[in-house]
Parts: structure tokens; C-alpha cells; sequence
């Protein structure tokens, strides 16, 4: 298991108990949206707020503690930051796999265009073996 309580203060955050039950569910489940992680987090906060989830997601996000994953026709998912990948999304079980993808010869190629990469978000949606 990471050390949240670092990881935050890194940051220069407070390694609250909320933030590290935030943190545990989303290494738990590797990808969560925000309505899952509410229902998780409530288990164990009882009177805890949507708002306060939100609030804190936001923190770390801009903190780049966390990632948010915005997938088509669905909610965003969030993670924890991790080294630069892509995803796959399976359509039926909406199952989220992460994939390292080399996009480097697509950067070059947009390089060419006169465009400066800043972000890359690849999401491949299909099919998984399991529901195949």
C-alpha cells in the first residue's frame, strides 16, 4: 500500500482521515466515479457530504495527487497519478484497464501540424475478453 499521508503532504496538503479514506478506495478499486466513492466513503464517515467529497477530490486533483478520467457517455472516473497512460474501457461490464501506450510517432506527427502537445488522454472503447 502507497503512503497516502506523505503523498499529501508533499503536496502540501493535510493527511486528513477523510482524504486517506478517499485515497484507499480509490487504490482499492483503481478507478472509481464519484457516486461509487461516496457510497464507499459514507460506510465510513457517516455524516459526511457530497460536497466534502468534491472538495477534497478537486484538492488533490490540483495537486496532481489524483487523475480525472473523463470516459464517453459515462461519469469520469477518478485515480491516483500515475506514470503516462492510456485506458481501455469495455462497453458492457465498463470495466477500466490501464494500457502504456507509446505516443510518441502521433506527437511527432502533431509537431508537424505547428501543435504543441500538452496533455494526452487516450481511451480505446470496445469489448473485453470476459464479456467477449
Amino acid at each position: 500500500m502507497k503512503d497516502f499521508t506523505n503523498m499529501l503532504r508533499k503536496q502540501h496538503l493535510k493527511a486528513t482521515p477523510q482524504r486517506l479514506a478517499i485515497l484507499t478506495s480509490i487504490s482499492k478499486y483503481g478507478h472509481i466515479n464519484i457516486d461509487h466513492l461516496y457510497s464507499e466513503i459514507k460506510l465510513i464517515f457517516k455524516s459526511i457530504s457530497l460536497a466534502t467529497i468534491y472538495k477534497n477530490i478537486n484538492a488533490m486533483t490540483n495537486a496532481l495527487i489524483l487523475q480525472e478520467v473523463k470516459l464517453p457517455s459515462s461519469k469520469a472516473v477518478y485515480e491516483i497519478t500515475k506514470q503516462n497512460h492510456s485506458h481501455l474501457l469495455c462497453i458492457k461490464c465498463n470495466k477500466i484497464e490501464d494500457i502504456v501506450i507509446d505516443l510518441q510517432q502521433t506527437i511527432k506527427i502533431v509537431h508537424q501540424n505547428n501543435f504543441e502537445v500538452k496533455h494526452t488522454d487516450l481511451i480505446l472503447s470496445g469489448i473485453c475478453g470476459h464479456c467477449a
